[in-house]
C-alpha cells in the first residue's frame, strides 16, 4: 500500500470522499475505469464496505453525476455574477469549457440521460439552466426562444469541447483566437435574432 493509500485508509469513508475518489478515477482514466473496486482501492478499504454508502456502482455513478452537475452550476453562477450580455456570455462559455477541460470524465457523466423524474438531477440541472437563462435574458430572450437558444449554446460549447478533447483542432492555428471568433458569432447571432430566436421564419 502506497503512502497516499495508507493515509486514505486511515480516514473515515464518507459520501463526499467516495465521490471525490470516483471523480479522480473518471478524470484520470475514463468512464470504463470507474468501478467500486477501483474506488475502494484508492480509499484503502474493502469493496463491500462501499455498499454502506452507495447502492452499488449505479448508485455511485448517480451520486457522482449529481455532484458534477452541481459543480458545473456553481461554476457558471460564480462566473456570470454581476455580468450582462456579452460579458456574461463569455464568462459562461469560458467557465463551461474550463470545467470540461478540468474534469473530462466528470463532464462526460453529467451529459448522461435516462434519469427523467430523478428529482436530485432535475434540481441540479435547473440551477444550470437558470444561469443560462439569466444570461440569455440580457439579449431579450425568454420563454421558448430562450430554451431554443439554450440548446443552441450548449450544442456550440459541447461541440468545441468534444472536438478539442478528440484532437480535432489539428491546424496550426491559435485555438484561443478561434474561441473568441466563436463567441463573437454567438453574441452576434443572439443579438440579431432576439427576441424571436428559434421561431421559424424569423
Amino acid at each position: 500500500m502506497t503512502g497516499a493509500a495508507a493515509r486514505r485508509a486511515g480516514a473515515k469513508v464518507t459520501r463526499e470522499r467516495l465521490v471525490e475518489e470516483a471523480i479522480a478515477v473518471l478524470d484520470e482514466h475514463g468512464d470504463a475505469a470507474l468501478t467500486l473496486t477501483a474506488v475502494a482501492r484508492r480509499l484503502g478499504v474493502r469493496t463491500p464496505s462501499l455498499y454502506h454508502h452507495v447502492d452499488g456502482l449505479d448508485g455511485l455513478r448517480h451520486e457522482v453525476r449529481v455532484d458534477g452537475i452541481e459543480r458545473l452550476g456553481d461554476a457558471l453562477q460564480r462566473a456570470t455574477a454581476g455580468r450582462a450580455r456579452r460579458s456574461a456570455l463569455e464568462a459562461l462559455a469560458r467557465s463551461y469549457v474550463d470545467f470540461a477541460r478540468a474534469h473530462p470524465g466528470l463532464y462526460a457523466l453529467t451529459l448522461a440521460g435516462g434519469t427523467e423524474g430523478d428529482q436530485r438531477v432535475e434540481r441540479a440541472a435547473a440551477r444550470v439552466i437558470e444561469t443560462v437563462l439569466a444570461v440569455l435574458a440580457g439579449y431579450g430572450l425568454a420563454g421558448d426562444p430562450a430554451l431554443h437558444a439554450t440548446r443552441y449554446l450548449r450544442s456550440v460549447l459541447h461541440g468545441f469541447v468534444a472536438l478539442e478533447r478528440a484532437g480535432g483542432f489539428a491546424l496550426a492555428l491559435d485555438l484561443e483566437a478561434s474561441f473568441r471568433h466563436l463567441l463573437d458569432a454567438v453574441d452576434a447571432g443572439l443579438a440579431s435574432t432576439s427576441p424571436g430566436f428559434g421561431e421559424r421564419g424569423a
